[in-house]
């Protein structure tokens, strides 16, 4: 009989484990996380064989489900033993990225590390991370100023978002917040990158990032996208530092109850909100955006289905932003049919992956031509 070595598999074993997933011991392959998986609306995502696989220190790592995973967190949620799946996905990409070299069958996510290693931004955009609000004359973030307003790589760059970093920054302007922006001086938060396994890099840009907010005296951070959010709230603090963090919705929500937003005009649309996965599974901010839009004379709110902690994930978490999905897979056509079932003249939500997904949707589905695809901030700048 032959004898096999046990030392390849058991490497792989003790890889995983060093690398974050020893959650994966825990799972007992009920299943439960394969129910609820938005992958298995659209084709096939074996969850539990991946888990049983790992426990076992057979990774398939030419398969192409080590990257199909979301992070969007309703199988932790969902999990009965607790077990942290995403902790588990994340190291299995950890050992398939050890130098930071992302495998050539994904060449879109390779480029976007690339960038982001050598430019800090996913784009290979070498310009003025704050190029986008010249217009507006915004100061740069010094010592004193109360806070550093940090919109996120897409709303610096790309066209369609850059009008939503516009909004939010119009309106901090209008109520008299003190705020600026450090504008070339920071980089990526490195979410995307982290959950796509690159973890030096990961630590690069947090602790650059760390460095620049240390020096300039920053106390106070706002966020447009939930992922920044999540990052430097919950991840930056392993580098043993902390910042007050508001996402927008939050700080909106915070103007509101302070007498300081007030609305001036009325915006009589149907609209429904989609709760963002890092925003509200991640985080728990599930009210905050609700009761700004309630606020607002003339808006009726309507809910879809999967709202809240059951909401449907849009599908750009994980570093899956930066990957291609097959056409009739994606989870944001089902969003936007959803939003269309409930009569929605308008789908707000408050992350640029989501508005960028369901704008890439909405191009390609002719029944939603009429529906709207807007930012939370967009809709409040209508209206003061």
């Amino acid at each position: 009989m032959e004898t096999i070595s046990i030392t390849p598999f058991k490497v792989v074993i003790d890889g995983i484990k060093e690398a974050g997933g020893e959650a994966n011991k825990y799972c007992y392959q009920c299943g439960k996380c394969e129910t609820v998986c938005p992958w298995n609306q659209v084709r096939r995502f074996f969850i539990r064989r991946l888990m049983h696989q790992a426990q076992f220190g057979l990774v398939p790592f030419e398969s192409e489900d080590l990257w199909l995973c979301t992070t969007c967190r309703k199988c932790v949620e969902q999990c009965p033993r607790g077990v942290k799946i995403i902790d588990v996905m994340r190291s299995m990409r950890r050992i398939l990225v050890p130098d930071g070299v992302v495998p050539a069958s994904l060449p879109n996510l390779r480029s976007a590390m690339t960038s982001i290693a050598s430019v800090g931004n996913p784009f290979r955009q070498e310009k003025d991370r704050a190029e986008w609000a010249e217009v507006l004359s915004i100061k740069p973030f010094t010592e004193g100023t109360d806070i550093l307003y940090f919109p996120c790589c897409y709303p610096s760059y790309e066209p369609r978002l850059k009008k939503v970093s516009q909004a939010t920054a119009q309106i901090l302007s209008q109520v008299g917040v003190d705020f600026g922006l450090l504008g070339s001086k920071e980089n990526c938060c490195g979410e995307s990158v982290r959950s796509a396994g690159n973890e030096d890099l990961f630590k690069r840009l947090a602790r650059e990032n760390i460095k620049a907010f240390i020096d300039h005296g920053v106390k106070k951070i706002l966020t447009t996208s939930p992922h920044c959010y999540h990052t430097f709230r919950n991840e930056y603090s392993e580098f043993k530092v902390t910042f007050e963090v508001f996402h927008i919705s939050q700080y909106l929500f915070k103007l509101m109850e302070e007498g300081r937003l007030e609305m001036k005009g009325e915006y009589k649309k149907r609209v429904t909100y989609h709760d963002p996965c890092y925003l509200g599974r991640h985080n728990g901010i599930y009210d905050e955006p609700r009761e700004v839009l309630k606020k607002i004379p003339g808006l009726e709110l309507v809910e879809m289905a999967n709202s809240r902690e059951d909401s449907l994930c849009c599908g750009m978490g994980g570093g899956r932003v930066w990957m291609e999905t097959a056409k009739g897979e994606r989870f944001s056509d089902l969003r936007l049919q959803q939003a269309l079932d409930v009569g929605a003249e308008v789908l707000v939500t408050s992350c640029p992956y989501c508005i960028n997904q369901f704008e890439d949707s909405k191009s390609l589905l002719k029944e939603s031509e009429g529906l709207e695809i807007k930012d939370i901030s967009e809709i409040i700048l209508e209206v003061i």
